[in-house]
């Protein structure tokens, strides 16, 4: 069974809640960790805070990734966007302001979809699309150790090293990862 994928847009928000609800268990986070403060009170804030973001974020035009589909039913989610509007990513890796950088920063495929290629699909198709757009780079997050398949939430760093990304820098949590993406070849 082929995994299509597609932009968010503002008709296909439904969607974006289907995958991010109680159902599948992903519920609670709404893909807005990156964008609260900072990790302090994250674990203590509530699915309906959550939520109340997401929805703030769709209002101001933020439709910030891309959604699987597997029979026209919503199976999975990947969060991108331009880097430097993520002020708690930024902070957290030491990055220097990049307007050209573009940042892959979550993803979230429902339980029954897993290791079914759903991840790989959003992402060799979220690099084809910013590179016909013309977007210069790609960055990502991936666990300096990878864990528990909860833990994966911004991609395992073998994923990323599949499709050309490189390491540039290996923090205490989380390493970012690059991709120059007029240099990738084909895949």
């Amino acid at each position: 069974m082929s995994t299509r994928v597609e932009r968010l847009d503002p008709e296909r928000e439904p969607d974006f809640r289907r995958v991010h609800d109680d159902e599948h268990g992903l519920g609670w986070c709404h893909c807005v960790a990156w964008w609260t403060e900072d990790w302090e009170r994250w674990g203590e804030r509530t699915a309906e805070e959550n939520r109340a973001l997401r929805e703030d974020l769709f209002r101001r035009g933020e439709h910030d990734g891309y959604l699987a589909y597997r029979e026209d039913r919503p199976v999975g989610w990947c969060q991108v966007g331009r880097r430097d509007r993520l002020t708690k990513l930024v902070r957290e890796a030491g990055l220097e302001p990049d307007e050209g950088a573009w940042a892959i920063t979550c993803f979230a495929v429902v339980p029954a979809e897993r290791r079914r290629g759903v991840a790989r699909g959003l992402l060799a198709h979220a690099l084809a699309d910013l590179d016909g757009r013309g977007v210069p780079r790609v960055e990502a997050f991936p666990r300096t150790e990878e864990g528990e398949a909860g833990e994966l939430w911004t991609g395992p760093a073998a994923l990323f090293r599949s499709f050309g990304f490189r390491c540039v820098a290996r923090g205490e949590r989380r390493s970012v990862w690059r991709l120059e993406l007029g240099d990738r070849d084909s895949r």
